[in-house]
């Protein structure tokens, strides 16, 4: 084998070859800060409702004097709910379900009471919540309800009644600390529930429970009545498409303006991301264009050499090793480089988010080593078999 790669290696352009490896290592990093800053970032837009998708929004009516002279209903019959679901833009269409009953509600920490007060509770169809079917399933005849808070609830506990009163503060890691009670009253019924709290939404003003235990409790406590919709929930294709603020302009909608901003924001974001690992990939291709155009020319410039290796019992196999060698070592050394280039990169933006986002959760890299190998490994077989159908063709035609 030394010998082998002594004859190949005297005509190495060691130009190209380096030629190839900043190319390739320019593409692998912006490839891997592409997917590493996008996975920092999103919990930025996304954490705070992490339960729903970035693309849903939710629509209401819009209230005003205009509706008070006209009589105008703040609710949405059938005909109005389907013509949003025949939009373009639109996906998906679900409507929220209002409990038709007396709702009371006691929130405490670590046994100490901090909420109680009448609410009322709403859910969605279960396709628009994205939680594990095991944590948001409800059973009839069960007093345990997987329950949605509305953030302003957990804000008003922290950032007072915990503060006043010694109490630890709550974060989202910590729901299993709230006691939540639920008592429930209509149709001649009064039975008490058990709240278990899933998550906080800063998109939701109402309190979230399973369409299921909806469906259950309005046929129990209220089952003479039946409310339309006052909200809606689409799930849209683009969140900053113009036909979005037109019809709701239109039709006097609105959704919230922060909501319909955050989602645009992080819309953009996945596409600006999206561009730039592209704009990686055609690096990364050219780079890979030059090694082979590298390997092709070297091979070309060593004919002779390789034949009379082949003739006198070499197998393709073994004369292609030190040019495949070569192709995965210069991929792991780049794919190495490219990992530690990010992280430190990382550490130079992440403290400028830190500073502007305090309580962003550290997120791991793991994701983005994953990508380069997965990369690295891709590459690295194309060239090895690249070169090892090269090196066939040579020997069969030494044969002929």
């Amino acid at each position: 084998m030394k010998l082998v790669w002594k004859l190949l290696r005297q005509h190495i352009s060691i130009p190209q070859l380096i030629g190839f490896f900043f190319a390739n290592l320019f593409g692998m990093l912006i490839i891997l800060l592409g997917v590493q800053f996008y996975h920092d970032v999103k919990p930025v837009f996304t954490a705070k409702d992490s339960f729903l998708k970035a693309d849903y929004l939710i629509m209401n009516k819009r209230i005003g004097m205009g509706n008070t002279i006209s009589g105008r209903s703040n609710h949405f019959t059938g005909a109005e709910c389907d013509e949003v679901a025949q939009q373009d833009f639109v996906k998906n269409v679900g409507v929220f379900t209002l409990a038709d009953y007396h709702v009371h509600a006691v929130m405490g920490v670590q046994g100490q009471r901090v909420l109680s007060s009448e609410i009322f509770i709403e859910s969605i169809p279960d396709d628009f919540v994205q939680i594990a079917d095991e944590e948001w399933r409800y059973e009839e005849g069960s007093h345990e309800v997987p329950v949605i808070l509305p953030r302003s609830y957990i804000n008003m506990y922290n950032f007072g009644y915990a503060q006043t009163h010694s109490m630890p503060k709550i974060s989202d890691g910590l729901v299993s600390m709230i006691d939540f009670e639920l008592n429930l009253r209509g149709n001649g019924h009064e039975e008490n529930f058990n709240g278990r709290v899933v998550g906080f939404s800063n998109r939701l003003s109402s309190i979230l429970v399973p369409q299921a235990f909806m469906q259950w409790s309005n046929g129990y406590f209220s089952p003479d009545t039946q409310q339309q919709p006052t909200r809606l929930i689409i799930e849209v294709d683009n969140p900053t498409d113009e036909r979005i603020a037109k019809f709701l302009e239109d039709k006097g909608y609105e959704v919230e303006t922060e909501q319909l901003d955050a989602e645009k924001t992080t819309y953009l974001l996945k596409l600006i991301v999206s561009i730039v690992i592209v704009i990686g990939l055609i690096i990364s291709v050219l780079s890979f264009y030059i090694l082979m155009l590298s390997i092709y020319l070297l091979v070309q410039k060593n004919t002779e050499k390789l034949q009379n290796l082949m003739l006198i019992g070499y197998n393709p196999r073994t004369v292609a090793w030190p040019y495949q060698c070569l192709t995965i070592v210069l991929n792991a050394v780049v794919l190495v480089i490219a990992i530690i280039a990010v992280i430190i990169l990382r550490r130079y933006y992440m403290s400028i988010i830190e500073n502007i986002y305090p309580q962003l959760a550290d997120s791991s890299i793991l994701p983005t080593v994953v990508v380069g190998i997965g990369i690295f490994l891709l590459v690295s077989l194309i060239n090895v078999f690249v070169i090892h159908r090269k090196m066939t063709r040579l020997w069969r035609s030494s044969n002929d």
